[in-house]
């Protein structure tokens, strides 16, 4: 048994993950024995109704793969050179691991997540083969960088741009990176490099699907209003992936 400010709770509650700290588990297990019975069953029941069982995080290492392994990105991601539209499903499939991943060459691991992790809904157009063949373009990316031409802000990105893996000119961190994320998607400033004429709303359906809403949350009625006054105090460097530098009012008016 411990003790936490007077309540003696049976050791196996309080630790049943291998560093759990005692004091926060006596205190949920008091808040559960203090709430009433029928409040509790209430949060039960949303629970059981809503709550669902989690979701299991995958796991799995780039910084590895990548820098002690040596292999290269299409090895992994081999759909990717025949991949022509943004839709398409280029994540590794379970036989491509367990390749390598049958207890001898490589640990066991599980694959079974890996036909279930869900992909971010695309509203673009993209050609992977296309662009695979055009080789690296992280020096194009890093010369706009370095002029101050970049359409945006680039952040750290720039440190990431002398690598000669071409996939790395887009898909940047990825040597420092465990499961990939959003982080490690290009940015839209990354595609105005080479598609580099913005007339926007005319330009935007080149890329952008048609019928999507592309105009930012942020840009509501009081936006709308005074975007123009100088009263919103804007970051215009955050206006240039939509609108270009040449954009005047007949754009939107």
């Amino acid at each position: 048994m411990s003790k936490f400010q007077g309540w003696a709770v049976p050791a196996l509650l309080i630790r049943r993950r291998p560093g759990f700290p005692a004091e926060v588990a006596a205190s949920r297990l008091r808040i559960i024995l203090l709430t009433p019975p029928r409040v509790l069953g209430v949060i039960c029941l949303f629970a059981l109704a809503f709550g669902g069982p989690a979701e299991a995080q995958p796991v799995f290492s780039h910084q590895l793969h990548l820098n002690k392994v040596g292999v290269t990105c299409t090895v992994c991601h081999n759909a990717v050179t025949s991949s022509k539209v943004a839709t398409d499903r280029n994540l590794p499939a379970q036989a491509t691991c367990l390749a390598c991943h049958e207890g001898e060459t490589a640990p066991k691991v599980k694959t079974s997540w890996l036909p279930d992790r869900k992909i971010d809904e695309r509203t673009f157009r993209f050609d992977h083969e296309f662009h695979v063949k055009l080789g690296n373009i992280a020096p194009l990316i890093a010369a706009v960088i370095d002029s101050g031409t970049y359409l945006g802000k680039h952040g750290d990105i720039r440190r990431h741009l002398d690598s000669d893996n071409e996939c790395q000119a887009c898909h940047r961190g990825l040597q420092e990176t465990g499961l990939a994320g959003k982080p490690n998607l290009p940015r839209m400033a990354d595609c105005l490099v080479c598609h580099s004429e913005i007339d926007n709303p005319f330009s935007c359906e080149t890329c952008h699907l048609e019928g999507i809403d592309l105009k930012p949350v942020s840009h509501d009625r009081t936006f709308i209003d005074q975007h123009s006054t100088g009263r919103l105090n804007l970051d215009k460097s955050t206006c240039l992936p939509c609108h270009g530098r040449n954009f005047g009012c007949m754009g939107c008016h």
